[in-house]
């Protein structure tokens, strides 16, 4: 009798949200009430190991030591004052980013797709400051997602995303992720960025091959090309590096980053190296009202924090081969997994034969959350703070459900 009571308020609960928030999600069946470690629990109760983290958000999972008392004890010093005053968590944040990421300088945004926002107009008019005119073209990738916003869906390789809300931003050229000559095709007088995410989450989960990689930073060099990386799912630690690109031995122009960043409150990033800051943006150029806030900058200052304190990155490196060889067993043992690609905590399972979605709402029955990534992939982007206990308890309930159980 009390499950099916429970069940009802959690219906009715859904029926609410439904009834006044606009339906540009189709939302799984469950209202999470709390999370505790690397575990939710709903309404009723109900844990779910969780392999998502909030779309590889949560890296340090739910009420890490330190996190929460250093986002109440900013709330009651100042949650916000505008950019037109200094604050002490800005100065803090903003001296941790630039020292983890070897960068320059650094705006704090609120969201990954305001950072490429403003990483795109920091690239115009990088080259409008150089060559004293406008009309400037971006080179972005086939398969890459980068936000939803009018610039963000414009340098998004995918048609589906784009198409509804054409015309966009023009000058904007694709070519094909980790293909150096389709790269080099694009390039034009015109070019002044390539822009592209280190690790590609939503296309798939692909990361850069370091050939490629290297190659496009080549490139950037010899025609004055600023290089533009997407770290916003893949950097803050989730690759065994702080940013994904570090492993690679190049270093961008300018980076974008968010998610983890703030391990739950909304903010993002767009970070300069010494040559892009010194000659791109200035005082009118660019600005927000909430972004880089005393409570956002407290949330990344913190992080920061507690990623060093307690070796996070070091962990991710330690602990990847275990899941790697885990998520390696289930592609050995079931034929409808093709394939296991990724890096770090960022891993995918390509699945032929089986609808993704099927599988991924037989997990969530079982406690388990994943998500899914292109049209065929189960994503697992877990908080960087799971165990092995945590790893194997993964593949036991995924491994349920893929064998149909």
């Amino acid at each position: 009798m009390m499950s099916e009571l429970n069940n009802s308020k959690m219906q009715e609960q859904i029926n609410r949200t439904e009834e006044s928030i606009l339906h540009t999600y189709n939302r799984f069946p469950v209202v999470f009430e709390r999370g505790e470690g690397v575990h939710l629990y709903d309404s009723q109760g109900k844990p779910y190991l969780d392999f998502a983290a909030g779309i590889a958000v949560n890296a340090l999972g739910y009420h890490y030591p330190g996190y929460d008392e250093a986002l109440k004890n900013q709330i009651d010093k100042l949650i916000h004052i505008s950019n037109l005053y200094y604050n002490e968590p800005i100065s803090e944040a903003g001296k941790k980013l630039v020292q983890f990421s070897g960068m320059d300088k650094a705006f704090f945004t609120n969201s990954g797709t305001e950072a490429i926002e403003g990483a795109i107009k920091a690239a115009k008019k990088y080259a409008f400051n150089r060559d004293g005119h406008a009309g400037y073209e971006i080179i972005a990738m086939n398969s890459s997602f980068h936000g939803r916003s009018v610039g963000a869906l414009s340098v998004t390789g995918n048609a589906h995303y784009r198409e509804p809300f054409e015309p966009l931003m023009g000058g904007v050229r694709f070519a094909d992720f980790n293909d150096l000559d389709s790269v080099k095709a694009q390039v034009t007088d015109k070019t002044c960025a390539i822009l592209m995410e280190t690790v590609q989450g939503e296309g798939g989960i692909y990361p850069a091959d370091s050939a490629f990689l290297q190659g496009v930073r080549a490139l950037c060099d010899e025609k004055d090309i600023l290089l533009i990386l997407d770290e916003i799912q893949c950097g803050m630690g989730r690759t065994g590096y702080y940013f994904a690109w570090q492993k690679y031995g190049v270093s961008p122009d300018i980076m974008t980053c968010a998610k983890a960043l703030g391990c739950g409150v909304p903010v993002g990033a767009f970070v300069l190296n010494k040559k892009a800051a010194a000659s791109s943006l200035v005082p009118g150029d660019h600005g927000t009202t909430y972004g880089g806030n005393p409570l956002a900058c407290a949330a990344v200052s913190t992080v920061f924090d507690i990623f060093e304190k307690e070796q996070i990155v070091s962990y991710v490196r330690e602990l990847t081969p275990y899941l790697e060889k885990k998520l390696d067993e289930l592609v050995d043992a079931y034929p409808c997994v093709k394939e296991r690609r990724g890096a770090g905590f960022m891993q995918g399972l390509v699945i032929e034969g089986r609808p993704v979605g099927e599988i991924i709402r037989a997990a969530l029955d079982k406690g388990l959350v994943v998500i899914s990534a292109a049209t065929d992939v189960i994503r697992l982007v877990p908080p960087l703070v799971i165990t092995r206990t945590d790893i194997d308890e993964m593949a036991d309930l995924l491994s349920q459900c893929l064998c149909g159980h």
